[in-house]
């Protein structure tokens, strides 16, 4: 049950209604998610604004997708590991590049970077080495998707947050929070990390962004 309930939309007021008409039209629903923004109008309308504007950003669909599934995990965001998931193969992702992106790896060199990058500023909260910037550079980051990568982050963290604070109820097709063993060329730090998460108490929660994406 949300600790946090969505708003009744049948009483929302006129303004509000409008807003979630719109995203209902531009992607076919209205997630959870959005409804328990709308708690606060003054949210939703501030979500929808930037996600909408890091569509048009250097990040691909794919790439923003590989960061929502890298921070989501990170954070154990139920709700967004099963919207993304879906989102992400909307985007074209792979269902081996979906579970790579949830263990914060790409297959390419680039969404690699793009992936690597965005667990660490995570992980460590932003404060990256000078190493760490080095080496998303020599992969062929700029600093356009540097900046870009720490922005999807920060909004994925604000979904992840409110959906770990309210317990949305989850309107995606459910994915299991727990991550496969890492096959293969995975990194013994990749193990470890499977293994410790494996170990956790996984609290459900939630976020999204749709397979359509909206913004």
């Amino acid at each position: 049950m949300p600790r946090i309930a969505p708003i009744d939309t049948a009483r929302a007021d006129a303004s509000l209604q409008a807003t979630l008409s719109a995203v209902k039209s531009k992607i076919g629903m209205v997630p959870n998610l959005f409804t328990t923004f709308a708690q606060s109008p003054s949210v939703l309308t501030g979500y929808l604004g930037l996600n909408d504007a890091l569509t048009h950003g250097v990040l691909s669909a794919q790439q923003r997708e590989i960061v929502s599934l890298a921070v989501a995990q990170a954070n154990e965001c139920h709700y967004c590991l099963s919207a993304h998931s879906l989102m992400g193969k909307g985007a074209g992702l792979s269902p081996e590049a979906i579970r790579k992106a949830r263990h914060g790896a790409a297959e390419t060199k680039v969404d690699n970077a793009v992936a690597v990058f965005a667990r660490r500023v995570v992980d460590l909260r932003g404060k990256v080495s000078d190493a760490d910037l080095a080496t998303a550079r020599e992969a062929g980051l700029n600093d356009a998707h540097i900046i870009e990568v720490i922005a999807n982050v920060a909004i994925n963290i604000f979904t992840n947050y409110t959906n770990n604070v309210a317990l949305t109820d989850i309107d995606f097709p459910k994915v299991d929070i727990a991550l496969a063993a890492c096959a293969g060329r995975c990194s013994a730090s990749k193990k470890a990390e499977h293994r410790r998460s494996q170990q956790r108490t996984h609290v459900p929660s939630n976020t999204a962004i749709y397979a359509r994406r909206l913004p």
